[in-house]
């Protein structure tokens, strides 16, 4: 399991409890994580290369950012000849899959393209796993209550395009979301806005406003994942400008204070003003400048 942090931990306990041994890398990784690998029954491995020549099957699930840098790394890896597989369950771009997928299967790795849909898998109803590429079968085995795999056949892609195309709508949206109400607030308009919403909108309102809180948490790992949906849409012959704003505004939810917090610790009590204000402060500090 690479990595053990919020989502990787989770399924790694699915795993686990599947009848696996799982292991991780925790060199130079955080006490945090040390506390999600240990909560999960995730052992330390050692560094890479010793995790990587111990396992059959290597799940990559990080901040798609480095999605590509780890597989490079672990290509890299001096180890005995034994078939294993790659799975690449990160929020990146069919093209950039495809790439991940070259860069291990040069390295003599079988190579299958995963997209993980819903929260981490810790109850049910389950997580999606969507998993495409000639060996999407072998991931069967993660099949329980809490992550449910869905096979999309043999091309390498699929997976990452469902998404792609999913994160597309829920991401998105919570920054349009988060962006229209900071720009009420920086006009003195947001209690009207508020008031319209909930008269007109009261649904969409209530999700919006539920989320808004948590979306600093994490606005670091998401700026990647827009960029990735971004490049989607572009390689697909649509506007990929919906998503790099998106992208520009989880860069100002994470200069918030708030973006220090994690899932296990963030303050639950904190409003959907408070973290607009704190936005909007984020916005003057950077038109002030240093």
């Amino acid at each position: 399991m690479l990595s053990a942090g919020d989502m990787g931990h989770a399924v790694g306990r699915v795993a686990r409890d599947r009848g696996c041994r799982v292991v991780t890398s925790l060199a130079g990784r955080s006490d945090r994580t040390r506390a999600l690998a240990a909560e999960a029954g995730i052992a330390d491995g050692g560094d890479l290369a010793a995790v990587v020549e111990a396992a059959d099957v290597i799940l990559s699930i990080l901040p798609p950012a480095e999605a590509p840098i780890l597989a490079r790394a672990v290509a890299a890896c001096p180890v005995s000849p034994k078939e294993r597989l790659y799975v690449d369950c990160n929020a990146v771009a069919p093209a950039t899959t495809l790439a991940i997928g070259r860069t291990v299967t040069e390295a003599g790795f079988a190579f299958v393209d995963g997209g993980i849909v819903g929260p981490p898998p810790l109850s049910a109803p389950p997580t999606r796993l969507y998993v495409s590429g000639p060996e999407a079968a072998r991931l069967a085995f993660l099949e329980d209550e809490r992550l449910t795999v869905r096979d999309l056949g043999p091309e390498p892609g699929r997976a990452s395009a469902v998404k792609m195309c999913y994160a597309a709508l829920t991401k998105g949206s919570w920054t349009l979301f988060a962006a229209l109400s900071t720009a009420a607030h920086r006009l003195g308009v947001a209690e009207a806005l508020d008031r319209e919403f909930a008269e007109s909108q009261a649904a969409v309102r209530e999700r919006q406003h539920a989320m808004l809180p948590r979306l600093p948490l994490d606005a670091g790992r998401w700026i990647g994942e827009m960029e990735e949906i971004a490049a989607t849409f572009d390689a697909a012959g649509l506007p990929d400008g919906f998503h790099r704003a998106a992208a520009e505004m989880f860069r100002l939810l994470d200069g918030t204070p708030f973006a220090a917090e994690s899932r296990q610790d963030w303050d639950r009590d904190r409003t959907p003003e408070q973290t607009v204000a704190a936005v909007s402060d984020v916005i003057d500090n950077l038109k002030s400048g240093p």
